[in-house]
Protein backbone atom coordinates (compact mmCIF):
# COMPACT_ATOMS: atom_id res chain seq x y z
CA UNK A 1 0.00 0.00 0.00
CA UNK A 2 1.60 3.57 -0.87
CA UNK A 3 1.90 6.63 1.25
CA UNK A 4 -1.70 8.39 1.30
CA UNK A 5 -0.64 11.87 -0.51
CA UNK A 6 -2.90 14.73 0.00
CA UNK A 7 -4.61 14.60 -3.32
CA UNK A 8 -7.54 16.30 -4.48
CA UNK A 9 -10.47 16.08 -1.85
CA UNK A 10 -12.51 12.86 -3.54
CA UNK A 11 -16.29 12.53 -2.42
CA UNK A 12 -17.62 9.44 -3.36
CA UNK A 13 -21.61 9.56 -3.31
CA UNK A 14 -22.82 6.02 -2.34
CA UNK A 15 -21.53 2.74 -0.03
CA UNK A 16 -22.53 0.30 -1.76
CA UNK A 17 -20.39 -2.01 -3.33
CA UNK A 18 -19.27 0.26 -6.08
CA UNK A 19 -18.75 3.11 -3.93
CA UNK A 20 -16.55 1.23 -1.27
CA UNK A 21 -14.46 -0.57 -4.03
CA UNK A 22 -13.99 3.04 -5.52
CA UNK A 23 -12.84 3.96 -2.02
CA UNK A 24 -10.98 0.83 -1.56
CA UNK A 25 -8.88 1.22 -4.83
CA UNK A 26 -8.28 5.06 -4.69
CA UNK A 27 -6.77 4.07 -0.96
CA UNK A 28 -4.41 1.57 -2.66
CA UNK A 29 -3.41 4.04 -4.97
CA UNK A 30 -1.98 6.47 -2.47
CA UNK A 31 -5.19 8.79 -2.57
CA UNK A 32 -7.46 9.66 0.12
CA UNK A 33 -11.37 9.89 -0.69
CA UNK A 34 -14.88 9.92 1.75
CA UNK A 35 -17.29 8.23 1.51
CA UNK A 36 -21.19 9.64 1.69
CA UNK A 37 -24.24 6.93 2.42
CA UNK A 38 -27.55 7.78 3.10
CA UNK A 39 -28.18 4.81 5.19
CA UNK A 40 -27.60 4.98 8.97
CA UNK A 41 -25.75 1.70 8.21
CA UNK A 42 -24.07 -0.29 5.69
CA UNK A 43 -25.98 -2.86 4.36
CA UNK A 44 -26.59 -4.93 0.97
CA UNK A 45 -30.20 -5.14 0.11
CA UNK A 46 -30.65 -8.47 -2.07
CA UNK A 47 -29.37 -11.92 -1.66
CA UNK A 48 -26.42 -13.46 -4.17
CA UNK A 49 -24.46 -13.07 -6.50
CA UNK A 50 -22.17 -14.07 -9.11
CA UNK A 51 -18.46 -13.14 -9.06
CA UNK A 52 -16.39 -13.89 -12.36
CA UNK A 53 -13.14 -14.17 -12.90
CA UNK A 54 -12.33 -10.58 -14.13
CA UNK A 55 -13.67 -9.31 -10.93
CA UNK A 56 -11.92 -11.92 -8.38
CA UNK A 57 -8.57 -10.77 -10.02
CA UNK A 58 -9.18 -7.22 -8.72
CA UNK A 59 -10.56 -8.24 -5.56
CA UNK A 60 -6.93 -10.03 -5.26
CA UNK A 61 -5.14 -7.14 -5.50
CA UNK A 62 -7.18 -5.18 -2.87
CA UNK A 63 -5.72 -7.94 -1.04
CA UNK A 64 -9.13 -8.63 0.48
CA UNK A 65 -9.18 -12.19 -1.30
CA UNK A 66 -8.84 -14.28 2.15
CA UNK A 67 -12.12 -12.34 3.50
CA UNK A 68 -13.93 -13.27 0.24
CA UNK A 69 -12.83 -16.38 0.33
CA UNK A 70 -14.51 -17.31 3.69
CA UNK A 71 -18.09 -16.56 2.79
CA UNK A 72 -17.89 -17.33 -1.11
CA UNK A 73 -19.13 -20.99 -2.48
CA UNK A 74 -16.94 -21.95 -5.84
CA UNK A 75 -19.24 -22.54 -8.86
CA UNK A 76 -16.77 -25.86 -9.39
CA UNK A 77 -19.91 -27.71 -10.78
CA UNK A 78 -20.05 -24.44 -13.33
CA UNK A 79 -23.46 -23.57 -15.13
CA UNK A 80 -26.22 -25.66 -16.50
CA UNK A 81 -29.30 -24.65 -18.37
CA UNK A 82 -32.19 -26.40 -18.13
CA UNK A 83 -35.95 -27.21 -19.22
CA UNK A 84 -38.77 -25.98 -17.89
CA UNK A 85 -41.27 -28.28 -17.13
CA UNK A 86 -39.26 -31.25 -16.55
CA UNK A 87 -35.53 -30.71 -15.95
CA UNK A 88 -34.29 -31.80 -18.60
CA UNK A 89 -30.37 -31.06 -19.10
CA UNK A 90 -29.65 -28.57 -21.94
CA UNK A 91 -26.42 -27.42 -21.61
CA UNK A 92 -23.84 -28.15 -18.68
CA UNK A 93 -20.34 -26.02 -18.17
CA UNK A 94 -18.14 -27.54 -15.60
CA UNK A 95 -16.00 -24.63 -14.42
CA UNK A 96 -13.71 -26.56 -12.07
CA UNK A 97 -9.92 -26.17 -13.53
CA UNK A 98 -11.42 -24.87 -16.26
CA UNK A 99 -11.75 -21.61 -15.35
CA UNK A 100 -8.72 -21.45 -13.33
CA UNK A 101 -6.68 -22.39 -16.83
CA UNK A 102 -8.67 -19.78 -19.24
CA UNK A 103 -8.83 -16.96 -16.57
CA UNK A 104 -6.20 -17.15 -14.05
CA UNK A 105 -9.20 -17.03 -11.10
CA UNK A 106 -12.39 -19.23 -10.05
CA UNK A 107 -15.83 -18.27 -10.58
CA UNK A 108 -17.79 -18.19 -7.11
CA UNK A 109 -21.30 -17.30 -6.01
CA UNK A 110 -21.43 -14.94 -2.92
CA UNK A 111 -24.09 -13.36 -0.54
CA UNK A 112 -24.43 -9.27 -1.90
CA UNK A 113 -23.59 -8.28 2.24
CA UNK A 114 -20.38 -10.44 1.77
CA UNK A 115 -18.82 -9.00 -1.07
CA UNK A 116 -19.67 -5.77 0.89
CA UNK A 117 -18.22 -6.28 3.70
CA UNK A 118 -15.18 -7.59 1.57
CA UNK A 119 -14.81 -4.12 0.03
CA UNK A 120 -15.26 -2.31 2.86
CA UNK A 121 -12.45 -4.40 4.77
CA UNK A 122 -10.02 -2.22 2.42
CA UNK A 123 -11.45 1.10 3.04
CA UNK A 124 -10.68 3.07 6.44
CA UNK A 125 -13.49 3.50 8.91
CA UNK A 126 -13.45 7.08 9.32
CA UNK A 127 -13.11 7.42 5.60
CA UNK A 128 -17.33 6.71 6.05
CA UNK A 129 -20.00 8.55 6.53
CA UNK A 130 -23.21 7.42 6.98
CA UNK A 131 -26.60 9.04 7.09
CA UNK A 132 -25.48 11.38 4.71
CA UNK A 133 -28.01 12.02 1.95
CA UNK A 134 -27.03 13.34 -0.89
CA UNK A 135 -29.89 15.55 -2.50
CA UNK A 136 -27.88 17.89 -5.14
CA UNK A 137 -24.87 18.16 -6.91
CA UNK A 138 -23.74 21.84 -8.37
CA UNK A 139 -20.95 21.91 -10.70
CA UNK A 140 -18.03 24.34 -10.26
CA UNK A 141 -15.22 25.17 -12.34
CA UNK A 142 -12.76 23.66 -9.48
CA UNK A 143 -15.45 20.81 -8.52
CA UNK A 144 -18.63 20.80 -7.45
CA UNK A 145 -20.70 22.12 -3.89
CA UNK A 146 -22.72 18.50 -2.36
CA UNK A 147 -25.86 19.43 -0.53
CA UNK A 148 -27.19 16.94 2.39
CA UNK A 149 -30.84 16.42 3.30
CA UNK A 150 -29.60 17.80 7.04
CA UNK A 151 -28.51 20.86 6.04
CA UNK A 152 -25.18 20.74 5.44
CA UNK A 153 -22.76 21.33 2.67
CA UNK A 154 -19.67 19.99 1.07
CA UNK A 155 -17.49 21.14 -1.57
CA UNK A 156 -15.29 18.80 -3.34
CA UNK A 157 -12.67 18.46 -5.93
CA UNK A 158 -13.56 15.73 -7.34
CA UNK A 159 -17.12 13.69 -7.05
CA UNK A 160 -17.90 10.19 -7.73
CA UNK A 161 -21.71 9.49 -8.28
CA UNK A 162 -21.97 5.57 -7.55
CA UNK A 163 -25.57 6.35 -6.20
CA UNK A 164 -26.85 3.70 -8.27
CA UNK A 165 -30.07 3.43 -10.45
CA UNK A 166 -31.48 6.21 -9.39
CA UNK A 167 -28.75 8.55 -8.75
CA UNK A 168 -28.89 11.95 -7.93
CA UNK A 169 -25.21 12.54 -8.67
CA UNK A 170 -26.17 11.39 -12.59
CA UNK A 171 -28.76 14.49 -13.33
CA UNK A 172 -25.11 16.71 -12.68
CA UNK A 173 -23.59 15.13 -15.45
CA UNK A 174 -26.44 13.78 -17.83
CA UNK A 175 -29.63 14.79 -19.00
CA UNK A 176 -32.55 13.50 -17.30
CA UNK A 177 -34.37 10.41 -19.25
CA UNK A 178 -36.81 8.39 -18.16
CA UNK A 179 -36.71 4.62 -17.71
CA UNK A 180 -38.28 2.48 -19.62
CA UNK A 181 -40.91 -0.41 -18.92
CA UNK A 182 -39.17 -3.83 -20.01
CA UNK A 183 -42.18 -5.63 -18.94
CA UNK A 184 -40.18 -7.60 -16.40
CA UNK A 185 -40.36 -7.93 -12.53
CA UNK A 186 -37.72 -10.36 -10.38
CA UNK A 187 -39.06 -12.25 -7.37
CA UNK A 188 -35.45 -13.02 -4.95
CA UNK A 189 -35.45 -15.19 -1.85
CA UNK A 190 -32.87 -17.61 0.16
CA UNK A 191 -33.73 -20.87 1.38
CA UNK A 192 -31.68 -22.34 4.44
CA UNK A 193 -29.74 -25.37 3.49
CA UNK A 194 -31.58 -27.44 5.83
CA UNK A 195 -35.38 -26.86 3.83
CA UNK A 196 -33.21 -26.71 0.74
CA UNK A 197 -33.31 -30.22 -1.79
CA UNK A 198 -30.49 -31.98 -2.41
CA UNK A 199 -29.64 -31.00 -5.80
CA UNK A 200 -30.03 -27.35 -5.10
CA UNK A 201 -27.02 -27.39 -2.71
CA UNK A 202 -24.69 -28.33 -5.54
CA UNK A 203 -22.01 -26.01 -6.44
CA UNK A 204 -23.21 -24.82 -9.38
CA UNK A 205 -25.67 -21.90 -10.99
CA UNK A 206 -28.44 -23.04 -12.63
CA UNK A 207 -30.69 -21.48 -14.66
CA UNK A 208 -34.55 -23.25 -16.03
CA UNK A 209 -35.65 -21.78 -18.92
CA UNK A 210 -39.27 -21.48 -19.92
CA UNK A 211 -41.34 -19.36 -22.05
CA UNK A 212 -41.69 -15.42 -20.80
CA UNK A 213 -40.03 -16.99 -17.52
CA UNK A 214 -36.44 -18.06 -16.29
CA UNK A 215 -35.88 -19.32 -12.78
CA UNK A 216 -32.12 -19.04 -11.31
CA UNK A 217 -30.57 -20.60 -7.97
CA UNK A 218 -27.29 -21.24 -6.68
CA UNK A 219 -25.81 -21.60 -2.84
CA UNK A 220 -24.31 -18.95 -0.99
CA UNK A 221 -22.75 -17.94 2.59
CA UNK A 222 -20.47 -20.91 2.63
CA UNK A 223 -22.98 -23.03 1.59
CA UNK A 224 -25.13 -22.52 4.52
CA UNK A 225 -28.80 -21.31 1.76
CA UNK A 226 -29.44 -21.37 -1.60
CA UNK A 227 -30.23 -17.57 -3.30
CA UNK A 228 -33.27 -17.69 -6.04
CA UNK A 229 -34.18 -15.10 -8.72
CA UNK A 230 -36.67 -15.68 -10.82
CA UNK A 231 -37.78 -13.41 -13.79
CA UNK A 232 -41.44 -13.40 -14.78
CA UNK A 233 -43.95 -10.84 -16.60
CA UNK A 234 -44.40 -7.67 -14.32
CA UNK A 235 -48.01 -6.67 -15.58
CA UNK A 236 -48.76 -3.75 -13.98
CA UNK A 237 -46.09 -3.91 -11.51
CA UNK A 238 -43.45 -1.16 -11.55
CA UNK A 239 -41.89 -0.46 -8.34
CA UNK A 240 -38.07 -0.79 -9.04
CA UNK A 241 -37.47 -0.69 -5.55
CA UNK A 242 -35.56 -4.09 -3.54
CA UNK A 243 -37.34 -3.36 -0.30
CA UNK A 244 -40.44 -4.33 -1.91
CA UNK A 245 -41.70 -8.07 -1.34
CA UNK A 246 -44.46 -10.31 -2.66
CA UNK A 247 -46.64 -13.40 -0.92
CA UNK A 248 -45.12 -16.70 -1.82
CA UNK A 249 -48.10 -17.40 -3.32
CA UNK A 250 -48.01 -14.74 -6.18
CA UNK A 251 -44.52 -16.13 -6.75
CA UNK A 252 -45.68 -19.93 -6.92
CA UNK A 253 -48.69 -18.76 -9.40
CA UNK A 254 -45.74 -17.16 -12.23
CA UNK A 255 -44.46 -20.56 -12.22
CA UNK A 256 -47.12 -23.19 -11.89
CA UNK A 257 -46.74 -25.98 -13.73
CA UNK A 258 -42.92 -25.83 -13.78
CA UNK A 259 -40.71 -28.92 -12.72
CA UNK A 260 -41.58 -29.29 -8.89
CA UNK A 261 -38.16 -29.06 -8.00
CA UNK A 262 -38.79 -25.12 -8.82
CA UNK A 263 -41.92 -25.08 -6.93
CA UNK A 264 -40.63 -26.59 -4.40
CA UNK A 265 -37.86 -24.53 -3.68
CA UNK A 266 -40.26 -21.45 -4.16
CA UNK A 267 -42.63 -23.20 -1.19
CA UNK A 268 -39.38 -23.53 0.90
CA UNK A 269 -37.96 -19.94 0.47
CA UNK A 270 -39.34 -16.77 2.92
CA UNK A 271 -40.93 -13.92 2.04
CA UNK A 272 -40.22 -13.43 -1.89
CA UNK A 273 -38.60 -9.63 -2.65
CA UNK A 274 -40.28 -8.05 -5.83
CA UNK A 275 -38.93 -5.72 -8.28
CA UNK A 276 -39.31 -4.35 -11.33
CA UNK A 277 -36.94 -4.49 -14.19
CA UNK A 278 -36.74 -0.80 -15.90
CA UNK A 279 -34.59 -0.18 -19.29
CA UNK A 280 -32.08 2.32 -19.06
CA UNK A 281 -30.57 3.44 -22.99
CA UNK A 282 -26.95 3.56 -21.88
CA UNK A 283 -24.95 7.02 -21.98
CA UNK A 284 -22.89 8.46 -24.34
CA UNK A 285 -20.69 10.21 -21.62
CA UNK A 286 -21.34 9.92 -17.81
CA UNK A 287 -18.20 12.36 -17.01
CA UNK A 288 -19.02 16.29 -16.73
CA UNK A 289 -16.09 18.49 -15.96
CA UNK A 290 -15.07 16.65 -12.14
CA UNK A 291 -18.30 15.19 -11.67
CA UNK A 292 -18.52 11.53 -12.58
CA UNK A 293 -20.31 8.24 -12.05
CA UNK A 294 -19.68 4.31 -11.24
CA UNK A 295 -21.28 1.00 -11.81
CA UNK A 296 -25.41 1.25 -11.98
CA UNK A 297 -25.37 5.24 -11.73
CA UNK A 298 -23.67 4.45 -15.31
CA UNK A 299 -24.60 2.02 -16.88
CA UNK A 300 -27.25 -0.26 -14.72
CA UNK A 301 -27.54 -3.40 -16.72
CA UNK A 302 -30.31 -6.54 -16.84
CA UNK A 303 -28.53 -8.89 -14.44
CA UNK A 304 -28.59 -11.95 -16.72
CA UNK A 305 -25.17 -12.04 -17.46
CA UNK A 306 -24.18 -11.53 -13.63
CA UNK A 307 -21.89 -8.55 -14.61
CA UNK A 308 -23.05 -5.98 -12.14
CA UNK A 309 -21.05 -5.92 -9.43
CA UNK A 310 -18.11 -7.10 -11.69
CA UNK A 311 -18.34 -3.73 -13.79
CA UNK A 312 -18.43 -1.72 -10.89
CA UNK A 313 -15.43 -3.34 -9.02
CA UNK A 314 -14.14 -2.84 -12.82
CA UNK A 315 -15.01 0.98 -12.73
CA UNK A 316 -13.46 1.20 -9.44
CA UNK A 317 -10.27 0.10 -10.81
CA UNK A 318 -9.79 2.11 -13.47
CA UNK A 319 -11.30 5.39 -11.74
CA UNK A 320 -8.55 5.15 -8.99
CA UNK A 321 -5.39 4.29 -11.64
CA UNK A 322 -6.22 7.38 -13.58
CA UNK A 323 -6.88 9.40 -10.89
CA UNK A 324 -3.78 8.84 -8.99
CA UNK A 325 -2.04 8.95 -12.59
CA UNK A 326 -3.42 12.48 -12.91
CA UNK A 327 -3.98 14.01 -9.87
CA UNK A 328 -3.18 17.37 -10.84
CA UNK A 329 -5.46 17.59 -13.47
CA UNK A 330 -9.00 15.53 -12.22
CA UNK A 331 -10.63 16.56 -14.98
CA UNK A 332 -8.56 14.95 -17.25
CA UNK A 333 -8.30 11.94 -15.88
CA UNK A 334 -12.12 11.37 -15.30
CA UNK A 335 -12.21 11.23 -19.36
CA UNK A 336 -9.46 9.20 -19.43
CA UNK A 337 -11.59 6.70 -16.98
CA UNK A 338 -15.07 7.07 -19.21
CA UNK A 339 -13.38 6.65 -22.59
CA UNK A 340 -11.55 3.56 -21.20
CA UNK A 341 -14.68 2.17 -20.02
CA UNK A 342 -18.10 2.90 -21.74
CA UNK A 343 -17.47 0.85 -24.68
CA UNK A 344 -17.11 -2.08 -22.79
CA UNK A 345 -19.85 -1.77 -20.60
CA UNK A 346 -22.08 -0.48 -22.89
CA UNK A 347 -21.76 -3.62 -24.46
CA UNK A 348 -22.66 -5.32 -21.40
CA UNK A 349 -25.36 -3.59 -20.96
CA UNK A 350 -26.62 -4.60 -24.70
CA UNK A 351 -25.76 -8.24 -24.85
CA UNK A 352 -27.72 -8.44 -21.41
CA UNK A 353 -31.13 -7.04 -22.37
CA UNK A 354 -30.76 -9.33 -25.41
CA UNK A 355 -30.49 -12.19 -23.28
CA UNK A 356 -33.81 -11.46 -21.92
CA UNK A 357 -35.77 -12.70 -25.28
CA UNK A 358 -33.61 -15.32 -25.99
CA UNK A 359 -33.98 -17.07 -22.32
CA UNK A 360 -37.75 -16.67 -22.69
CA UNK A 361 -38.89 -17.64 -25.97
CA UNK A 362 -42.30 -20.01 -25.90
CA UNK A 363 -42.03 -23.49 -26.60
CA UNK A 364 -41.55 -24.33 -30.54
CA UNK A 365 -38.73 -24.09 -33.20
CA UNK A 366 -36.61 -20.64 -31.78
CA UNK A 367 -37.15 -22.59 -28.64
CA UNK A 368 -35.86 -25.91 -29.78
CA UNK A 369 -33.06 -23.78 -31.93
CA UNK A 370 -32.01 -21.86 -29.07
CA UNK A 371 -31.54 -25.12 -26.84
CA UNK A 372 -29.70 -26.90 -29.80
CA UNK A 373 -27.01 -23.76 -29.31
CA UNK A 374 -26.73 -24.29 -25.72
CA UNK A 375 -26.45 -27.71 -26.04
CA UNK A 376 -23.28 -26.92 -28.48
CA UNK A 377 -22.01 -23.98 -27.39
CA UNK A 378 -18.94 -23.22 -25.11
CA UNK A 379 -20.20 -20.15 -23.24
CA UNK A 380 -16.86 -20.35 -20.42
CA UNK A 381 -14.87 -19.66 -23.80
CA UNK A 382 -17.18 -17.20 -25.85
CA UNK A 383 -17.39 -15.05 -23.29
CA UNK A 384 -13.88 -14.85 -22.88
CA UNK A 385 -14.43 -11.01 -23.55
CA UNK A 386 -15.84 -10.73 -20.43
CA UNK A 387 -14.30 -13.36 -17.80
CA UNK A 388 -10.57 -12.96 -19.25
CA UNK A 389 -10.82 -8.77 -19.32
CA UNK A 390 -8.22 -7.72 -16.33
CA UNK A 391 -9.66 -4.01 -16.28
CA UNK A 392 -6.46 -2.72 -15.18
CA UNK A 393 -4.05 -4.26 -17.44
CA UNK A 394 -6.33 -3.26 -20.48
CA UNK A 395 -5.70 0.79 -19.46
CA UNK A 396 -1.94 0.80 -19.09
CA UNK A 397 -1.66 -1.51 -22.50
Amino acid sequence: MPDLVHGPRIAIIGGGIGGLAAGAFLRRAGLTATVYEQAPALAEVGAGLVVAPNAVRLLRRLDVIERFLRRAVPLDWGWEFRRWADGGVLSVERLSGVCERLYGERTYAVHRADLLGTVRSAVPHEWIRLGARCTSVEPRPDGALLRFADGSQVEADVVIGADGVHSVVRGAVAEPAPPEYSGICAFRTVVPTHAAPEFALRPAQTLWLGPGRHFVHYPIADGSAVNIVAFAPAGDFTDESWSTTATIEEFHAEFAGWDPRVTDLITSGGVPGRWALLDRAPLRHWSRGRITLLGDAAHPMFPFFAQGAAQSIEDAAVLAHCLAASADDPEQALKRYESARIERTTRLQQVSRARRDINHLPDGPDQQARDATLAAADPLVSNGWIYGYDAEEALTS
